[in-house]
């Protein structure tokens, strides 16, 4: 009788050990999985593979952080050389590199002991911390770098590779790199017509035509502008 029970038991608690096994939580390949034993202080990366371990006291806690590219948008205003001042829209492709760094700077990111693969782990959620972390690194950089940039014969090609490898250098101790960055300056209706003016000037100078070109563009600035509007006359309906 007693070796029965001996037998049932070990059967039920073999069931449950395979059971636990099996309900077990692994961390995978596109998110990074962080827990916690104390309440947040001090965070563990786990390994893709491996168990997550099951939270079981109140400071036990659990983070997922995506593991691929996200993107992102700013908008903000910038001053070039000589104080000209545009809006300027940057999109760019990040990823989290270091996990471990990036939750120290913003512990406010993904909801804590959910599941690796929930809405609330999205990219989306993300958001925040682009506003936070990346974007006002991107409008410092870009604050500093543009203040020598002359609008006129700025190209914007080569200076997004200056501002991509200068911004990684102040996103480095926050575990985040920009992958890629498109950087558009859009200046308004009168800085984008000295501009025009700036840059013809360049072409007559270069053709040894300058004082000709100055005095064409003085003319073409005092001309009239002659709008020309097309009307359709409507034909009265005829009667029967």
């Amino acid at each position: 009788m007693k070796t029965a029970r001996r037998l049932i038991v070990a059967s039920l608690l073999a069931a449950t050990a395979l059971t636990n096994v099996a309900c077990a939580q692994r961390a995978v390949t596109n998110m990074q999985t962080l827990v916690s034993n104390d309440c947040g202080r001090n965070w563990k990366l786990i390994e893709v593979g491996n168990t997550i371990p099951r939270q079981m006291l109140a400071c036990d806690l659990r983070v997922s952080i995506p593991n691929y590219p996200m993107q992102g948008d700013a908008q903000f205003k910038v001053n070039f050389k000589n104080r000209v001042l545009v809006t300027v829209t940057a999109s760019y492709e990040y990823t989290i590199t270091d996990p471990l760094k990036f939750i120290s700077n913003a512990r406010y990111i993904g909801r804590q002991n959910s599941a690796a693969d929930g809405s609330e782990n999205g990219a989306g959620a993300y958001e925040t911390a682009e506003n936070l972390l990346i974007d006002r690194r991107i409008r410092e950089v870009a604050s500093e770098l543009l203040g020598e940039e002359d609008i006129v014969i700025f190209d914007s090609s080569t200076f997004e590779d200056k501002l991509l490898i200068e911004v990684n250098k102040a996103l480095m101790d926050r575990g985040v790199q920009l992958n890629s960055i498109a950087f558009v300056p859009t200046p308004d209706v009168q800085t984008r017509q000295a501009i025009d003016a700036g840059a013809a000037i360049r072409v007559y100078d270069a053709i040894g035509l300058g004082e000709l070109g100055k005095q064409m563009m003085v003319a073409r600035a005092g001309a009239s502008t002659v709008a020309v509007t097309n009307t359709t006359p409507q034909l009265a309906d005829k009667e029967d």
